[in-house]
This record gives structure tokens, C-alpha cells and sequence, in this order.
């Protein structure tokens, strides 16, 4: 990866600039709101389990509390890390340059996987909206012809530019998050405070509270694989994080709040997609259909925004040659065209697997990237304690220990609950992993294919545990 180690992004440090070196205009600050927005959450649709799993006192508690201990340690990694490396890749950058390009493969391999499988879910989830009002789509070769052309149909957006899919998300995420506003104002008058309460500790399923939390309170760091289509990203992206960390966590809990003391609380009641069921009997078939629609099209949302996170982290690490030089093609709107095209091929593949499936798997996948990613985010700040950082977590390095400490056993925690089955398909998928990187060196010293990397972009240390350690880094 070269041997300099000095770094500086000279072509994303004018605030002025809003053209990538493709002529492509960037993302502004109010579409990568809501990209991030979607890459998290997408609205509070699938919350309801966690009302299901432990009653209404410990769902909102949770959602607080899961915030605090990994919603913000995760944004506030990626504000200084993104702003220190804004660049396409991401935390493949940020791991590459702590541990090596070996463990910079590794955390893309599995943050990749991850994401395609958490696509695979959307397109699933849209039909099963439809299925009760078209039946036909329950099940079959209907079902999987409808998989096929959602998927296309998504995927083309995703061709046609990120600047779309951008603002297609700010028009999803108003129109996603409008109902639960009206609903959480008619509710107002039915409000019973003494419902937020009721808590049963000898009764809590803590396997699915604990994965209904985490799967809708991470990936935060998923914005970081397209921040070089950012306009001036070192200033917008922090902007950009908190303000969706206040969208998301008040997406959820104002309806949680509002819905549990309006209605008597029925746990059993409370699976996916009964906050359609309570706006039917606080608000009528109007806001019913509402909720409805709004629920479908946000999967919408979430598929093309997962789609360019994945296929933006596959073109940075091309660009930083780690992947085929074909990878980094763009096409005439300056999307990643290699990457997208793998990443629907991928989706496709995995549409068969189940809810349950899906959740865990790429919850223990997203996990392995995320102790990478830790690791890396401390080694920085030891080994370069005064590189340029344009944002800095206002913690010393003893500070940021204690930071990552609550969500490294949330982390540990979450994997131990993996079934069997789970655990035994990730650990197989990473090991292809550390198969494929070694594969694809021993590819480009028998120049089978062409790797290269970008001259847009400035040298990376191979490993900073290689170097003197009070050489700065500039940035």
C-alpha cells in the first residue's frame, strides 16, 4: 500500500467543493441525514418485539439505554475515523491501516456479508406487507418472480446515482415517519402512565429483546464506505451522525411511548407490525393503511441505502487494491456498476433464508467487523496519539477504552446467544475470508487480474505497528 506516512486528502478538504473528481455532484448534508437514517433504522417498524419480549417499562428503558451504550459510541467512532479517512471503504481503511491490509480484507469481507444479507431481508419484508391486500404474493413462484423484479427495480436506482437514492430517502423518511407524529398526537388523550410500568422480569425472553435492540440501534458505520461521494465529509459527516442519532432514537421511542399507555398492553399482541394494528383502533382504517404503506415503503428505503453502502465499500477496496481493478468501474452517473451488480447477485442468493435467520446471522457477522473496528479506533490513539483528527472524541485514550468497553460486552453477549447453527455458518463464512486474501495476493503476483490502486487517493501504511511510532500523520 506504499510506504509513506504522510496523508492527506487534499481533494475533500475544500468546503466549497461539491463535484467529485467524476464530475458526479456529492451527497449534501440533508440526503446523508436520512442515508444514514435508513442504513440504521428506516422508522420504528420491527420495535414491537421488544414490547413482546419484555413489557413496555423495560422496551423503553432499553432503547435509551442501548443508545447511550452503543448507538453513540459507534456514531462518535465514525465521526472521527470517517473525518480521519474520508474516503470510499470506510472502516476497511481505518482497520487496513491499524492491522494491516490482511485484516482491512477480513473487516470488509464481513461487513459486505453482512450487509447483503440484511438486504436480503427488505424485498421479503415489502411483500409480506402486500401479501394480505394480494394474496398471490404469499408464497410460490409469484413471491419469487415479485423478489426478483423488486430487487431489479432497486437496483437500477442504485445505478442511477447516490444523489438519487439520497433524496428518495429523504422523501421515504418523511413519509415513513409522518404517521407514527399523528398517531402519537391522537393518542395523547388515552395516555395511561401507569401502562409504562408494567414489567415482568420473571418473564422476559432476553434473547429476542436483547437482538430486537441491537438490530435496530447499529450501523452507524456504514455511511463511512461512501464518504468519499461526500461533499466536504470532514465537516459534514459528524453533522450528518447526530442529527440522525436524534431522528433514529426519537423515531422510536415517541411511538413506543405514546402507544404502550394509550392501549391496554397484550404482549402477545406485540410482533411485527402491530403498531398498524393500534393505529387502526386509535386513529381508524385511514391511518391503519397509512402506517401500512409507510411500513413497505421504507423497506424501500433501507434496500437502496444498504445497496450503495455495500457497493461503495467494494469500489474503495478496489481503489485501495484489495479487489480486482474492475471493481472500481463506475458508471456514466459514477456508481460503483461491479459493485452493485455483486451485491444484488448476492441478495437475490440469500432471499430464501428466514427472519429469524437473517437477524442472527448478520448480527454475528456485523459483530466480528465491529471488534476490528475497536481495535483499530484504540490503536490509532496510541500509536498516532497527534495525528490530524478534523473530528476528535473529546476522550483521552484511557477515555476511549472505557468508551468501547459497555458495547464490546454487548457484543460478546449478542454473539453467545447465536444458535448453534448461526455460529457455525459465520465462522465458516470468515474463514473463507482468510482464505480469499491470500487468494487474491497469489492472483495479482501471477497477474491473472489487474489490481491497482487509485493515484486520487494519498499512500496507506501497510501495517502503522510497522512504523515509527512518533511519525505524525497528516491529513
Amino acid at each position: 500500500m506504499g510506504d509513506s506516512v504522510g496523508i492527506k486528502y487534499s481533494s475533500v478538504n475544500e468546503g466549497e467543493e461539491h463535484k467529485g473528481g467524476h464530475g458526479i455532484r456529492k451527497v449534501s448534508i440533508v440526503p446523508l441525514i436520512f442515508l444514514i437514517f435508513y442504513e440504521v433504522s428506516g422508522g420504528p417498524f420491527g420495535i414491537e418485539d421488544s414490547v413482546k419480549a419484555a413489557g413496555p417499562l423495560l422496551a423503553i428503558v432499553g432503547f435509551l439505554l442501548f443508545a447511550l451504550i452503543w448507538s453513540v459510541p459507534e456514531a462518535l467512532i465514525t465521526a472521527e475515523m470517517g473525518t480521519m479517512f474520508p474516503e470510499n471503504g470506510g472502516y476497511v481503511v481505518w482497520v487496513s491501516s491499524a492491522l494491516g491490509p490482511f485484516w482491512g480484507f477480513q473487516q470488509g469481507w464481513a461487513k459486505w456479508l453482512s450487509g447483503v444479507i440484511d438486504n436480503a431481508l427488505y424485498p421479503v419484508l415489502f411483500l409480506d406487507y402486500l401479501k394480505s391486500s394480494v394474496p398471490v404474493l404469499g408464497g410460490g413462484l409469484p413471491r419469487t418472480l415479485a423478489v426478483l423484479i423488486l430487487t431489479v427495480a432497486l437496483t437500477y436506482m442504485n445505478y442511477r446515482g447516490l444523489t438519487i437514492v439520497g433524496w428518495v430517502a429523504v422523501f421515504l423518511g418523511v413519509f415513513s415517519l409522518l404517521p407514527f407524529f399523528v398517531m402519537g398526537l391522537i393518542a395523547i388523550p388515552r395516555i395511561e402512565p401507569s401502562r409504562w410500568l408494567e414489567m415482568d422480569l420473571g418473564n422476559v425472553n432476553w434473547g429476542l429483546y436483547l437482538n430486537t435492540l441491537f438490530w435496530n440501534l447499529n450501523y452507524w458505520d456504514s455511511i463511512s464506505t461512501l464518504a468519499g461521494e461526500v461533499e466536504n465529509p470532514k465537516r459534514t459527516l459528524p453533522r450528518a451522525l447526530s442529527y440522525a442519532l436524534v431522528l433514529v432514537v426519537g423515531g422510536y421511542l415517541y411511538p413506543l411511548i405514546a402507544c404502550t399507555a394509550a392501549v391496554p398492553v397484550d404482549r402477545e399482541l406485540w410482533s411485527d407490525g402491530y403498531f398498524s394494528d393500534v393505529a387502526r383502533i386509535l386513529g381508524g382504517f385511514w391511518l391503519h393503511s397509512w402506517i401500512q404503506a409507510a411500513a413497505a415503503l421504507s423497506n424501500m428505503g433501507n434496500f437502496v441505502t444498504e445497496m450503495s453502502s455495500d457497493s461503495y465499500q467494494l469500489l474503495g477496496m478496489a481503489e485501495r487494491g484489495m479487489l480486482p481493478e474492475f471493481f472500481a468501474k463506475r458508471s456514466r452517473y459514477g456508481t460503483p456498476l461491479i459493485g452493485i451488480l455483486f451485491s444484488a447477485f448476492g441478495v437475490v442468493l440469500l432471499s430464501w433464508m428466514s427472519f429469524q435467520e437473517i437477524i442472527a446471522a448478520e448480527n454475528y457477522l456485523y459483530c466480528f467487523g465491529m471488534i476490528l473496528e475497536f481495535i483499530a479506533f484504540i490503536k490509532l490513539r496510541v500509536v498516532h496519539p497527534n495525528a490530524s483528527r478534523p473530528y476528535k472524541i473529546p476522550l483521552g485514550t484511557i477515555g476511549a477504552v472505557l468508551m468501547i468497553i459497555p458495547p464490546t460486552i454487548l457484543i460478546v453477549v449478542v454473539m453467545m446467544l447465536a444458535s448453534f447453527k448461526v455460529m457455525v455458518v459465520s465462522i465458516l463464512a470468515m474463514l473463507v475470508g482468510f482464505a480469499l486474501q491470500p487468494g487474491l495476493v497469489y492472483v495479482e503476483k501471477r497477474r491473472w487480474l489487474k489490481f491497482s490502486i487509485s493515484a486520487e487517493l494519498p499512500d496507506l501504511p501497510d501495517s502503522i505497528a510497522e512504523e515509527d511510532s512518533t511519525t505524525p500523520l497528516v491529513f
